[in-house]
């Protein structure tokens, strides 16, 4: 490349195309006037309304994803366009974000490692004039959980599987119509299994939990389950990529959290402009002006690496460093961010007529909630 040319080809651009701009434009929308105003509501009451779920659902988020023979939109996944989709709604609320996007991180998950069969079997389904809630099934409950020792156990059983264990924190647990469990199989390490909710020995149990209450998470029980040989997702000659199911899925997470701390950004700026103590907006004070600053920088270092890492796995490059370091960045300094949100406000941070509380709640989840959608 001479030095002509690499002036004019930019390394490094953020520059969104216009369909892409459009669509943020869309969710943004979406987010402020349909999402945020029911966002305390449906955390006090673990509520997902119906009409919600319906509106969230025409905007044609899952439809675009689904190929054409399968009577989608056919558009090529764009892990960046979804980690933008991500961001979008979760300003107006995480929880109920999440929620939105966890079928569509089955599609994704189908469409990334499924076989022909199980997308044609399963993808129209999504497709339909209504809302279908899915799931993927990776948190177990119990204090030592780490998701590279995995004990829901499958069993290979004749031509089939049988499965047994406990997942926990899974979206939509009550309401799903289909999961992606993650099981450990015998010889293979963890492998992932389709399982519609009506199967024989599938039982679920709504669980409360400190935040991200509008997932509506819950426990997923399977004792005895017995599914089918085409249930194990993909191509029987392919391996099944764990690792790449998890940095999507986290990568995801954490585009979420970025928006929910962006809404939390732009509010405890506009409030430390706003709220006068001792003759002066308190934005004045260098102790609250800096912990403003520190959200932005912080803010702005998580977001970067996920982009990073989603455009990576966007080119078909490696990308597993690039997620885990978006994944740990996030993991902390969120939880940072919704500690200065609520320290900010001072007294009125630690009372629900604003929404820092509920900030900080949903973004201590980023460290422990797995699996709620693959970008």
């Amino acid at each position: 490349m001479t030095q002509s040319s690499a002036k004019q080809a930019p390394l490094f651009d953020l520059t969104p195309t216009d369909e892409q701009r459009m669509t943020r434009e869309a969710m943004q929308r979406f987010a402020e006037s349909e999402m945020r105003p029911i966002a305390r509501n449906s955390d006090e009451n673990y509520e997902l309304p119906a009409e919600f779920l319906q509106q969230a659902h025409e905007l044609g988020i899952t439809m675009l994803a689904v190929p054409e023979e399968f009577g989608g939109a056919g558009q090529d996944r764009s892990p960046i366009s979804n980690v933008l989709i991500a961001e979008d709604l979760a300003k107006g609320d995480m929880g109920l974000a999440l929620a939105v996007l966890s079928p569509l991180g089955v599609v994704n998950t189908l469409l990334d490692q499924g076989s022909e069969g199980q997308k044609a079997k399963y993808l129209p389904g999504f497709v339909g004039e209504s809302f279908k809630p899915a799931a993927v099934a990776i948190s177990e409950p119990r204090a030592t959980f780490d998701v590279r020792d995995i004990q829901t156990q499958a069993t290979k059983d004749g031509d089939g599987y049988v499965l047994n264990g406990v997942k926990s924190l899974v979206p939509l647990a009550t309401s799903a119509e289909l999961f992606i469990v993650i099981a450990n199989l015998e010889g293979q390490g963890p492998q992932a299994f389709i399982v519609e909710a009506g199967t024989a020995g599938v039982t679920t149990e709504s669980q409360r939990y400190l935040g991200v209450h509008a997932i509506q998470p819950g426990i997923v029980k399977l004792e005895s389950v017995r599914v089918g040989a085409d249930a194990l997702l993909g191509e029987q000659e392919k391996t099944f990529d764990y690792n790449r199911l998890l940095d999507l899925s986290r990568l995801g997470l954490c585009a979420a959290a970025c928006g929910t701390a962006q809404g939390l950004l732009e509010h405890v700026t506009e409030y430390a402009n706003e709220r006068v103590a001792f003759g002066e907006p308190i934005s004045h004070r260098q102790a609250v002006a800096f912990m403003v600053a520190n959200i932005a920088i912080e803010l702005e270092a998580v977001r970067l690496l996920t982009w990073r890492a989603a455009s990576r796995a966007e080119q078909g490059l490696e990308f597993h460093r690039e997620a885990h370091l978006a994944y740990i960045n996030a993991s902390e300094r969120m939880l940072e961010i919704g500690n200065n949100g609520v320290q900010i406000l001072g007294g009125a941070g630690f009372i629900r007529e604003y929404l820092e509380e509920l900030w900080y709640r949903n973004l201590r989840g980023v460290a422990i909630v797995e699996g709620c959608f693959a970008i």
